[in-house]
């Protein structure tokens, strides 16, 4: 049983196609999708189709998919319409006029009620999965009240339970979780401690070569051998037992074929599995 994370994959289906054939996840494993299923690439509607048919798969918000809600739900008013096409939303807007009427309106339905944030342990290690980052320094209140809403005992490692996650998740505004940048790369999050104890925060979002001169302290640089992105760890000193608190997983997807690459990360034991996106997907 692994555990699995990928991001922004941004309407290359046939690039995701490839990825989960070679990761080739089984049943008892489970799937993070950190947001931006869609815009830019040629087929969007058949990436969120792809997401949510996955198996024992959470898939969270993405501002990508925010702009298109926020067009859709109010297409006349101010730059809704504007701030989607110059963010790539066209092809999206064009594959999602292509659905029939009720296959378009279950899935824009689904979409709009996707999570901001998820969480999970991992080798006992909580990690904590949103689209762009989080805001340190945001207050919360760790060891509050069980959720009673969840059965059993509370799961707990390196002190933090996941009562204490979904504090620290709650606390968070829905504009940071999803469009937050500078103030995280660039800030430790406070979360790991001198032990490097405590959770590490897996994000997307900002694509990899746009950390040089906003993330402190950068495990590797964002391309590899062939100039394509991968993922870089952020943040790693003194006070994190060095531990890298931040693991920016964008691969610049976005960017198309010769800049981008899909990552599907395994927690478990930090496998990356890359796949290139390929010209006229």
């Amino acid at each position: 049983m692994a555990t699995y994370v990928f991001s922004d994959v941004h309407g290359h289906r046939g690039t995701l196609d490839r990825l989960l054939e070679r990761v080739s996840p089984s049943d008892d494993d489970s799937l993070f999708m950190l947001g931006d299923m869609i815009d830019r690439g040629p087929d969007p509607v058949g990436v969120m189709q792809v997401c949510r048919g996955l198996r024992n798969a959470t898939v969270l918000m993405g501002n990508h998919e925010d702009l298109m809600l926020s067009f859709l739900e109010a297409p006349d008013e101010g730059m809704n319409q504007v701030n989607w096409e110059i963010n790539g939303g066209i092809s999206t807007r064009t594959g999602l006029a292509a659905l029939p009427e009720g296959e378009r309106v279950d899935l824009l339905d689904w979409v709009a009620h996707l999570p901001l944030y998820a969480y999970t342990f991992v080798g006992g290690r909580p990690y904590v999965m949103v689209h762009a980052g989080v805001r340190p320094g945001v207050r919360f209140e760790r060891g509050a009240a069980p959720d009673p809403s969840r059965e059993g005992e509370p799961v707990v490692a390196m002190g933090w339970s996941d009562d204490d996650l979904r504090a620290l998740l709650a606390a968070q505004s829905p504009e940071d979780l999803l469009w937050i940048r500078e103030d995280f790369w660039g800030t430790p999050t406070g979360l790991v401690d001198e032990q490097g104890e405590g959770p590490i925060v897996v994000a997307g979002h900002t694509p990899t070569p746009y950390l040089r001169g906003m993330a402190d302290l950068p495990d590797r640089l964002p391309e590899d051998e062939n100039g394509l992105c991968r993922m870089v760890k952020v943040g790693a000193r003194a006070e994190t037992g060095g531990v890298t608190d931040r693991w920016d997983i964008d691969c610049g997807a976005a960017g198309g074929a010769g800049f981008g690459n899909l990552l599907m990360l395994r927690l478990d034991d930090g496998l990356e599995t890359y796949e290139p996106v390929r010209e006229g997907e």
